[in-house]
């Protein structure tokens, strides 16, 4: 029996646990669809990463450039990482996806946010464990990623950049296989799963999505370094249930946009955080984020 920290919020039920430790302990088929934006392998969240976060000094964490004259929040910087910290993730993933698939109903969905760099790395790692891919959803979003000149050599080269500016941000569409000779049909009558629900204006999800930053109101609500805005995500979970019934998770819970998300829907969901910091955050958030006034559909 896994003895943590648990807490009720309208529908949802929020743990102060390691994800891998509570799937490992959740029934199976338990949980209808997954929808998470996970600190790839916590390497950003480890506690001497988020020192030299706060500090502004090294670390995985960089300050982009302030060009408009604004402080801009410090950004992961993936390209940190060396070849074997990027094994470990891949490793972490596949443990994660393999934990994940028992507990996760036949024909479920997962939606996993990720990034242009690190993609490849995390989707195969989900196929491999057993999952099927099922495409991405693209989130147009101007970022701050890439478009830096070469480091230490910005007034030598100029007119370089190491790599693209980035303007979108990945979300993989995974799927648990039916059941054998089921079809999803069957698996929607069954299991209530198997499909993608369509947008309240009866149009398939699109897997390209117009997305803004997140506005500065819902960051003053939850002071998490990659919350993603409302208007998206509920676009996401909604479609994430194809009947509209079920519990959607989020296994790296963070400050809980996500379960914000489900709970403005009316959905029930499980929201699953590893720090203590970023648990007692959303305790305060999610009902805070839940009556930001967003149509969750396009």
């Amino acid at each position: 029996m896994l003895h943590c920290r648990f807490e009720t919020i309208g529908r949802a039920v929020i743990f102060n646990a390691d994800c891998l430790t509570w799937l490992a302990n959740a029934g199976h088929n338990s949980i209808h669809a997954v929808v998470t934006d996970p600190p790839y392998g916590a390497k950003e969240f480890e506690e001497d990463q988020l020192d030299k976060r706060r500090n502004g000094i090294g670390g995985i964490w960089r300050n982009p450039p302030s060009f408009d004259g604004h402080i801009r929040a410090p950004l992961p910087r993936f390209t940190a990482l060396s070849s074997r910290e990027r094994a470990r993730l891949a490793a972490f993933f596949r443990e994660w996806a393999t934990v994940l698939l028992p507990v996760l109903c036949p024909g479920g969905h997962v939606f996993i946010a990720t990034n242009a760099f690190l993609s490849q790395l995390v989707y195969l790692s989900l196929v491999h464990a057993g999952f099927e891919f099922r495409g991405e959803i693209i989130r147009l979003v101007r970022t701050l990623r890439g478009g830096d000149r070469p480091k230490n050599a910005e007034s030598e080269f100029p007119d370089v950049s190491s790599m693209a500016r980035g303007c979108y941000e990945p979300w993989g569409i995974f799927r648990k296989p039916l059941l054998p000779r089921m079809t999803v049909a069957d698996c929607l009558r069954e299991f209530g799963t198997g499909g993608i629900r369509q947008t309240a204006n009866g149009m398939p999800l699109n897997d390209v999505i117009p997305s803004g930053r997140t506005p500065r109101r819902e960051r003053m609500m939850a002071g998490h370094p990659s919350l993603k805005p409302q208007d998206f995500l509920r676009q996401i979970v909604y479609s994430s249930l194809p009947l509209g019934k079920g519990i959607v998770a989020d296994l790296f819970m963070g400050s809980g946009s996500t379960i914000a998300a489900a709970e403005a829907l009316g959905y029930r969901s499980v929201g699953i955080e590893r720090s203590h910091e970023f648990f007692m955050m959303a305790l305060d958030a999610i009902p805070r984020l839940k009556e930001v006034g967003v149509d969750p559909q396009p």
